[in-house]
Formats: C-alpha cells, structure tokens, sequence
C-alpha cells in the first residue's frame, strides 16, 4: 500500500479545522494531526469539538478544542487572537433549506448566506491576513457539487458553494503570489 504520509509532512505545522466536531471537519482534524499538525479543533458545539480533539489525542497527537461561532464575527476575532495564524485553516460548516427559491423566506436566505458564504469570508479574511503577511498557508474551505450542478430545491445553498469557490480563487489570485 502507498504510504501516504511520505507525500508531505505536517510536523511542527498548525491547523485549524472549523467545524471540527462531526462529519468531514472531524474527519479533517484526524487526517491533518495523522500527518503531524497540531489540530485545533473548532466549532458551535465545544463539547462535540472536545470530543474530537480528545480522539486526535488519545492517538498520541496533539489536538486541543476551541469554541467558534463562524456566524458571530466577535467569535471569530476571539478565535484569531486565541490560535493566531495557523500553518492551515479547513471550513467545513454549512447548511440548507431544501425548497424552491420562489419559497424561501428572507430569513431562510440570510441563514443560509451567514454561515456558508459570510462565515467562511470572515475566517478566510481574518485568518488569511496573517498568511498573508508572513507569505504562506494554506486555506481549505469545502464546497459542493451543488456549487456546479443544479438540484431544485437547493438554490440558495448552491450560490454560495458557487460563492466560495469563486471567493477563494479571487483570494488565491490575489495573494497567491
């Protein structure tokens, strides 16, 4: 079998996995800390984020938990003075309202913009800045398919998967270099 670690190493690197707690963003903090990443485990729910981070640790990794709130842009600052600039940042929170587009309500809509397009935005500015200024990191923020194909029922969600994968090229030209 491939040894897939000897692709890169993450050792003495730091990451921070935003949505931490379940699903890919958990999947995401055992992969990075498995290649050698300090894993800072983040999201709304601390305790499911603990959770993570003690499964990263009790592998023999380092992992610690922190509470973010990708919706609050003061959590979010919190955050950033707390961790600092990570080696890597992984967005992975999102949600949906499966209906029509001509049968979602303005607060459906706002919801669904807050977390997945504007929440993203406000991790990729603020802890992109400090990649920036030191000239390196990376930043993974997860889209969909949806973000390409069309599903009726999945409009809104489907613009900001198109959103962010549109922001992080914009993001990538700009301070790839």
């Amino acid at each position: 079998m491939f040894d897939y670690r000897s692709m890169f190493d993450l050792s003495g690197k730091s990451a921070l996995v935003v949505g931490a707690g379940s699903g890919i963003g958990e999947a995401s903090a055992q992969g990075l800390a498995s290649f050698g990443a300090r894993v800072v485990c983040a999201d709304v729910d601390v305790e499911a984020a603990g959770n993570t981070a003690g499964k990263v640790s009790s592998e023999g990794r380092k992992a610690e938990a922190l509470e973010l709130d990708m919706t609050d842009p003061r959590s979010v600052d919190a955050a950033v003075e707390q961790v600092g600039t990570p080696d890597v940042l992984v967005s992975t929170p999102s949600i949906n309202v499966r209906k029509p587009v001509l049968e979602i309500t303005d607060e459906e809509f706002d919801l669904i913009i807050d977390l997945n397009l504007k929440g993203t935005f406000r991790l990729i500015r603020n802890f992109g800045r400090g990649m920036a200024e030191r000239g390196s990191g990376s930043i993974i923020a997860f889209s969909s398919i949806r973000g390409q194909v069309v599903e009726p029922g999945q409009g809104i969600y489907a613009a900001t998967k198109a959103g962010t994968v549109q922001m992080l090229r914009a993001l990538a030209s700009e301070v790839g270099p």
